[in-house]
């Protein structure tokens, strides 16, 4: 089957839902017709958010030594990455973090601890966090990511003022025990369902990559669509050194596009989030995926570095987006690069008259000193 993804954009708009045939289709479309497709899925993107872009941050409490078993995670038993491992952060530490994020520009705030599932203890520490945070910073989202919930705990980050709770489902129901062995697809939808009970706001998204089917890829986008999940992260699997999936390399640009396209479709009124991995990915086109998604993680993931959080504010500014609470009028510009004088600290960069994200796009040119009529390698 093929499709017209303006004709069903259009449907869409007109109040219509895409079917699963229509996302199989979409997902198998030539190559060539990518632009097509970003067009079209651009045009819902638009229609409910605008040329806004959400911004993230992930403050990771605990990293490491979890008891769970999936075969993704560099976090997981088993796993050998040799990455950062710590007990939690002090409550002083984590605002640290997570006020950096906030004058980047963040607008929600996302608490991550590693593990099965929290103790009652440990929803007391994030829930003080999440107290100073929301007191220190009311207009900014609070998202906990603890992992699987009991009764009661929900509602109590909900007391404590969070705004929104984590748990992706990671994949399809019917590829769900080719990844883990340690808990079930149930657990992680009950959670969700915690969670969406208590009224905290459901995010829950997926992970591609792990070896699963078109078929599976559509089966997780249409759950996530059923879950009522209000915000869906899309992972792009970062196969680390040491973990089961390691060297699993299955992606292409084009097809991670492709993906984020056809999430747009199925879910157009839900925020689509470029997560990890969106810089090995999708590349060259992460760009192009703004026109489709409208959040993205700024700085860095849980476990691996992301691109500098100055390039994804360029990136931002430089393709006409605006960041979600730095529209006009709605108060400064987010931090545009690493210095306090927003171009390189040199006096005279920039006039009085420039605004700070113009400034930010003045480089300076370079004098070419290699290849023809030098004895400097080329650049080629």
């Amino acid at each position: 089957m093929t499709v017209n993804p303006d004709q069903l954009a259009d449907s869409i708009l007109n109040g219509k839902a895409a079917t699963e045939a229509d996302a199989l289709a979409l997902l198998a479309a030539p190559d060539e017709e990518l632009l097509g497709l970003v067009h079209a899925g651009s045009r819902l993107r638009r229609e409910h958010f605008g040329m806004t872009i959400k911004l993230n941050y992930l403050v990771n409490l605990k990293s490491g030594m979890c008891p769970e078993s999936c075969t993704y995670c560099s976090q997981s038993l088993g796993s050998k990455a040799e990455i950062l491992k710590y007990s939690w952060l002090s409550a002083d530490e984590a605002m640290d973090q997570a006020n950096m994020g906030i004058a980047g520009g963040a607008s929600r705030v996302c608490l991550v601890a590693s593990g099965r599932g929290p103790s009652r203890r440990d929803v007391s520490r994030v829930g003080e966090i999440v107290e100073r945070l929301k007191d220190e910073n009311p207009e900014v989202e609070v998202c906990a990511c603890l992992g699987i919930l009991k009764e009661g705990q929900a509602e109590k980050l909900k007391e404590a003022g969070a705004d929104a709770y984590n748990h992706n489902i990671n994949t399809a129901e019917s590829f769900h025990d080719n990844i883990v062995k340690t808990h079930t697809y149930e657990d992680r939808t009950n959670t969700v369902e915690h969670a969406k009970a208590a009224g905290l706001s459901p995010c829950s998204g997926l992970i591609v990559g792990l070896g699963e089917s078109d078929e599976q890829i559509v089966e997780a986008l249409f759950a996530l669509k059923a879950l009522g999940s209000e915000s869906i992260p899309i992972n792009f699997l970062v196969p680390f050194d040491g973990t089961p999936l390691e060297g699993q390399w299955n992606l292409t640009p084009v097809q991670c596009m492709k993906i984020v396209a056809t999430a747009r479709f199925v879910c157009p009124d839900r925020e689509i989030r470029l997560a990890g991995g969106r810089e090995i990915h999708l590349k060259s086109l992460q760009p192009m995926a703004l026109q489709l998604a409208n959040s993205i993680f700024l700085g860095d993931y849980l476990t691996a570095e992301g691109q500098a959080a100055a390039d994804d504010l360029a990136m931002i500014r430089d393709n006409g987006f605006t960041i979600l609470g730095q529209e006009a009028g709605e108060g400064g510009d987010a931090r545009t690069d690493d210095s306090a004088g927003g171009c390189g600290g040199e006096a005279g960069c920039c006039s009085d008259s420039q605004t700070t994200a113009e400034a930010a796009t003045h480089t300076e040119p370079v004098i070419r000193r290699r290849g023809a009529g030098t004895a400097e390698v080329a650049n080629a």
